[in-house]
């Protein structure tokens, strides 16, 4: 493998340059990942790896998941520990990096089942609760995650708040959350507006038989009026505390749980 020192070569800058830049990852429709587990749950999951980053600590206390990950990375380089910090993102970085391709069934909603069960989210803006919410839906074994506006799948903290989940389950990003129910409607699903608001249907009241998308909106606003309207109910989860609503991610989960138990 080809070793680089230099904090100016331009693999490095680049690798830099997708992880802070969601507009760069969008453009490029590449990502970047860091860590022993992601960049190895990307090599078990045939994700694209078009290079791959080692510190030669990592080579030795890593070995069988690097062994994977350069046997799948088209380029693989040797890096020094000066250069494994500048393209870490957490404080005590493990010397594995990728640079990946996106896969291509996020370039549109083009694989929805008519019967399956779905959450979307619309303007979530925290990474956060963006990878908690996609690792309860795989958990949870529901048909996918459509995220519409705010933070971008390939975000990283939101990937590593994943746990691996984004690599696996099927992530879709759409530009227009409104759109996206109105096509939804059209197939037969019924689309479901999360709110506090106490006029709304209780969740557990909602026959979930066939095809089902829950959407969950803004950790601030909520789902916007427009994407409400287009929705075929609002409902809303019963909370007998004083708390007046939910974190996005922990609706979410009750959301997907509903699904899924019915």
């Amino acid at each position: 493998m080809e070793r680089l020192t230099a904090k100016s070569n331009e693999k490095i800058k680049a690798a830099v340059s997708i992880r802070d830049s969601a507009k760069l990852r969008r453009e490029q429709h590449l990502f970047f990942l860091e860590g022993a587990r992601l960049c190895g749950d990307a090599a078990e999951n045939s994700v694209r790896i078009l290079r791959s980053f080692f510190t030669l600590q990592a080579l030795e206390k890593y070995s069988a998941q690097a062994e994977k990950i350069i046997s799948r990375s088209k380029e693989n380089y040797i890096i020094t520990d000066e250069l494994a910090q500048k393209l870490s993102d957490t404080q005590n970085s493990q010397g594995i990096f990728c640079v990946c391709k996106e896969d291509e069934k996020n370039a549109g909603a083009n694989k929805i089942r008519p019967d399956g069960k779905y959450i979307l989210l619309e303007n979530v803006q925290d990474p956060s609760n963006l990878g908690a919410v996609s690792r309860v839906a795989e958990a949870l074994g529901i048909d996918g995650m459509f995220v519409c506006g705010g933070c971008d799948i390939y975000n990283p903290k939101a990937l590593r708040a994943s746990m691996g989940s984004a690599l696996r389950l099927n992530i879709v990003s759409c530009p227009s959350a409104v759109e996206l129910v109105k096509k939804l409607n059209g197939l037969g699903i019924l689309t479901l507006a999360s709110t506090p608001r106490k006029d709304s249907v209780v969740i557990t009241d909602v026959p979930m038989d066939g095809g089902v998308c829950c959407v969950v909106g803004n950790e601030g606003n909520g789902i916007t009026e427009e994407t409400m309207s287009a929705c075929t109910h609002r409902v809303t989860i019963p909370m007998g505390g004083r708390a007046e609503s939910l974190n996005a991610s922990t609706a979410a989960a009750i959301l997907i749980w509903e699904m899924k138990r019915k």
